[in-house]
């Protein structure tokens, strides 16, 4: 159990059966009345979001989460199974699981899986990878406005907008929470 007067951003909580991770709190004393927190959760397996509202020092159940270093092995059928690099177990998550993080997942690649009473929740991915441009339209001579960017398409199958400067066979670096280009490699 935790008091709603620690919460903070990441944590999460077990709240009728399901797990909630706080992406927002805001502690409120108005001038008359109890003080209370007022919280933004994000359902940890659906991504479904709904605020709610807590009394100061209330206590609220914590999910003690586990977060494994595991690394992709190969892909069989829809399911992903995945291998932990400290005990070698391994672990099949769905594509629901994956989510997002699927656009980003090349064999071989190590990723964090928070894992809850032994289940894989989800996979965390780090701020940025490095894919390689298999296609890519080429860049015209003359056409090298500054800001200018056209469609290229990574190892993985993602379409990201590049600058004209990039071509097939260049590493890129992409940021997997905007999905957008940063820098090449």
């Amino acid at each position: 159990m935790i008091s709603t007067n620690d919460l903070r951003n990441g944590n999460v909580l077990d709240l009728d059966g399901a797990l909630w991770q706080v992406t927002d709190f805001q502690h409120v004393k108005p001038g008359k009345g109890h003080a209370f927190v007022r919280t933004r959760l994000r359902n940890v397996l659906t991504g479904y979001v709904l605020e709610r509202t807590f009394k100061a020092d209330e206590r609220v159940p914590q999910a003690i989460i586990d977060k494994r270093e595991m690394q992709l092995l190969y892909r069989e059928g829809e399911s992903y199974v995945f291998m932990d690099t400290q005990t070698y177990e391994q672990a099949e998550l769905s594509p629901a699981q994956v989510g997002a993080a699927a656009s980003f997942l090349q064999d071989s690649d190590v990723v964090i899986v928070p894992t809850h009473k032994g289940q894989a929740l989800y996979v965390d991915l780090p701020a940025a990878v490095v894919l390689e441009v298999v296609a890519s339209d080429p860049g015209v001579k003359g056409d090298r406005v500054s800001g200018a960017t056209k469609p290229a398409t990574v190892s993985t199958g993602l379409v990201v907008q590049v600058p004209l400067f990039v071509e097939a066979g260049d590493r890129i670096k992409i940021d997997t929470r905007e999905r957008r280009y940063i820098s090449r490699v």
